[in-house]
Formats: structure tokens, C-alpha cells, sequence
């Protein structure tokens, strides 16, 4: 018996990871792209292999993000959507998608809890998976894991997160995850022993409700980074994670793609599906 294809649109499809996927969808037996979104200026109906190297694919780019999704659920079913694209459009790409009966990957970071509280409604009554994932790297699922479970033995712990500097969000929407996993404890971090003075606003990091602090460093150069630290009476406890190639996050994109359209409802973090 033949199996059946997983059919795959790209919104931020000339994008570095937009980029990526695209690749690695190509190189998935089980996997057809069908479809690429793009809005940079003078790629539309242009092919997506021909802009990005690789060679024509016979999907031509487009900028209309709804009528790609309606036209790619009118000719395949069980649509899959990846987006990686911009925090301003994030969350209405993903409540579009699920409207069109497409299930979303969504990679782009900078939804808030009230968004992700009400796709995760709509979703539900829509009777489809989604999901959104801050970060695809399995190795950052397990740093996350490890940070809770550290969280247990520690009072005092900073967040460092650091990319690129074309990245538009800060904090990165890996690094408010992994201090959600610690907070869940319900505990506070850091504990005032002074009153402290910023001569310069912001120099001590964003501070969530839970005491921890959020510092968030762009340079050109860097990809993704992350450390927590820890604190204790003559100690320091670090865990660190770091992305030298978005190829990286293939693994854990290609896995939820595969998985999205079983899911009974949204699912945030990609620890929930592994």
C-alpha cells in the first residue's frame, strides 16, 4: 500500500529558516511541499527552487498567505502549514490557517498568553492539532528539562539568551519557555538581600512576577544561545545550549509536522511531543 504524502506550505519561505525547512521537506520521503509564502519584494509566482538554488520544484512563491492556504486545502488534504515568519503576523497566520482546515507548525516566537490562550480555543472547537514551538532543538528540550529540575535546589537563577541581530523579538520565546518549566514550581527566585539602582534602565535583564531575571544580548554572528545560571552558597551551576547551524532544528520541525495533525488540540513546547 503507497502512503500517503504529508502535503507542506512554507510561510517565510526565502527566509534563513524558512529556508531550511524547505530543504529539509525535499529530502523527507514521506513529505511534498506544495506550497511557499513569501513576502520579499519581486519574488512573486517566481519558483522557490530557482531563488533559493535548488534547482525548479514546480511550487511558485506567493504573498497572498490566505489564498495560498485555501488554494493548497482545495487540492490536498491534511495540510500541514510550517511559519516561521514575523511576530506582528503570527498570530493571525495561525488562527487563518486553522480556519482553512491547515494544521500549524509555528516556529515564530513573540505570541502572548492571551493569544496562545485563545488559538488554543479555537483550535479546540475547530477540532484541529496545532502547534507552537519556541525552539525545534532537541538539545534545548533537554537543557529546559534540566533547568526545571535544578530549579528544585536553587533560590537564586538568571536567563541569557543571544542571537542574531536580525531577530525581532526579546526575550526569545525560548527563554520565556524555559522560565515557565522553572516557574511551574511555584517558587520565587532572588530574593532581594539590597535595594538595587540601575543607573542605566534595563541593565539587570527584564524581571518576571517569579523573581527571575531576563537578559537578551543580539550581535551579527550568532545563530541561537541560551544559559541559565544558578547560585548557591559558594557554587555556580550553568547549563548552556548552543545553535551553530539551523539545520539543527530540522530534526524536531520534521517531527512535528508528522505528529501535528493527531493532536487533539494546540500544544506549546516541543518537550510535549517528545
Amino acid at each position: 500500500m503507497t502512503q500517503l504524502l504529508i502535503p507542506v506550505v512554507v510561510a517565510g519561505a526565502l527566509g534563513r529558516m524558512g529556508a531550511e525547512v524547505i530543504k529539509a521537506v525535499l529530502a523527507a520521503p514521506d513529505l511534498e511541499l506544495v506550497g511557499a509564502i513569501d513576502t520579499s519584494p519581486g519574488s512573486e509566482a517566481e519558483d522557490v527552487g530557482e531563488r533559493l538554488g535548488l534547482g525548479e520544484l514546480g511550487v511558485a512563491l506567493s504573498s497572498d498567505f490566505e489564498a495560498s492556504l485555501c488554494l493548497a486545502s482545495q487540492q490536498h488534504s491534511g495540510v500541514v502549514l510550517v511559519d516561521f515568519t514575523h511576530p506582528r503576523v503570527v498570530y493571525d497566520h495561525t488562527r487563518a490557517a486553522l480556519a482553512y482546515g491547515v494544521a500549524p507548525v509555528v516556529g515564530t516566537t513573540g505570541l502572548s498568553p492571551e493569544q496562545l490562550q485563545d488559538l488554543a480555543s479555537f483550535a479546540e472547537k475547530a477540532s484541529m492539532g496545532a502547534a507552537v514551538i519556541p525552539n525545534f532543538s532537541v538539545g534545548m528540550v533537554l537543557l529546559q528539562q534540566a533547568a526545571a529540575a535544578a530549579a528544585r535546589f536553587y533560590d537564586h537563577a538568571e536567563l541569557v539568551e543571544l542571537h542574531h541581530n536580525r531577530k525581532a523579538d526579546a526575550p526569545s520565546g525560548t527563554c520565556i519557555k524555559t522560565a515557565e518549566l522553572m516557574e511551574e514550581l511555584g517558587k520565587s527566585f532572588n530574593a532581594p538581600e539590597l535595594e538595587e539602582h540601575e543607573s542605566l534602565a534595563g541593565s539587570r535583564g527584564g524581571l518576571r512576577p517569579s523573581g527571575l531575571r531576563l537578559h537578551s544580548i543580539r550581535l551579527p554572528g550568532l545563530v541561537a544561545h541560551q544559559e541559565v545560571q544558578f547560585g548557591g552558597l559558594g557554587e555556580r551551576y550553568v547549563l548552556r545550549h548552543d545553535t551553530f547551524d539551523r539545520a539543527a532544528y530540522m530534526p524536531g520541525v520534521l517531527l512535528t509536522v508528522r505528529k501535528v495533525r493527531q493532536l487533539p488540540g494546540l500544544v506549546y513546547g516541543l518537550e510535549r511531543l517528545i
